[in-house]
């Protein structure tokens, strides 16, 4: 299993997709012509160059606003992450616990996030908690839901095998359902991870003095649109690197796990 694993890692280290890669510079070179064969205004739709540009001159005042908001989605998605796998061991645990508490879970999503933003910004004012608690809601749904369905689905013959053994409940639900679970909470973490950014820039826009979000509602009230361009872009960049962060260490944990 040992070298099946590290031949499945070789081919992925060596595999580049250039494809996805060859339809962004295509779909930017279409953009750049479009934008300059019509000439249209940057306060209208700025041109990749005049993004760039916006990104390098205003680098500094991007890079503080951003710091806030990957401190603020850290945080969430960390308390979001312990809130989920409690959760999802609890229901993978107790059917009662999980007939009781999934509804609920699937209520919480239906909710829109523009509209629970602006009353935690009533609730629990300006600063930092309401941020954390929007990040918190939109990243422990994917975490707990994923992690429950990887526990549920049980491999009988192996807790049959346990049983025999002597092993108790709750040492075969840490040894065969624990372990099967991993790959469905990180398809739930990576999810979460991404949502994160998204849900600490909505949380900003409702009113915050520092963050991507309220630079991008200032951006716009000021029509610089270039520097809204460039406040995407960095959302973007942030969301993929806490996404790939998230895939690296769900390869460090699949050695840990398939190791026989």
């Amino acid at each position: 299993m040992k070298k099946k694993l590290a031949n499945t890692e070789q081919k992925n280290k060596k595999s580049f997709d250039f494809l996805p890669v060859a339809v962004i510079l295509m779909v930017l070179l279409i953009w750049q012509a479009i934008v300059l064969l019509f000439a249209i205004p940057k306060y209208i739709l700025p041109a990749p160059t005049a993004v760039i540009e916006a990104l390098i001159e205003d680098g500094e005042l991007l890079l503080s606003h951003a710091l806030v908001s990957l401190g603020e989605a850290l945080l969430g998605f960390v308390l979001a992450v312990i809130a989920g796998i409690i959760s999802g061991v609890l229901m993978g645990l107790f059917e009662p616990v999980r007939r009781a508490l999934y509804p609920i879970f699937v209520i919480t999503q239906t909710i829109p996030t523009i509209v629970l933003a602006p009353l935690f910004a009533v609730w629990f004012g300006f600063g930092l908690l309401p941020k954390v608690l929007i990040v918190i809601l939109v990243c422990f749904f994917p975490v707990a839901v994923t992690f429950t369905q990887g526990l549920i689905k049980t491999d009988e013959s192996m807790e049959q095998l346990m049983q025999v053994m002597g092993a108790g409940k709750w040492k075969t639900f840490c040894a065969v359902r624990v372990p099967q679970a991993i790959p469905s909470l990180f398809s739930g973490l990576k999810i979460a991870a991404t949502y994160s950014i998204l849900g600490a820039v909505l949380s900003e826009w409702v009113g915050a003095k520092m963050g991507l979000g309220i630079l991008m509602t200032r951006a716009m009230s000021s029509f610089k649109t270039t520097l809204l361009f460039a406040d995407v872009l960095v959302i973007v960049v942030l969301s993929l690197g806490v996404y790939k962060f998230i895939e690296l260490l769900e390869r460090k944990v699949a050695k840990k796990y398939i190791s026989f």
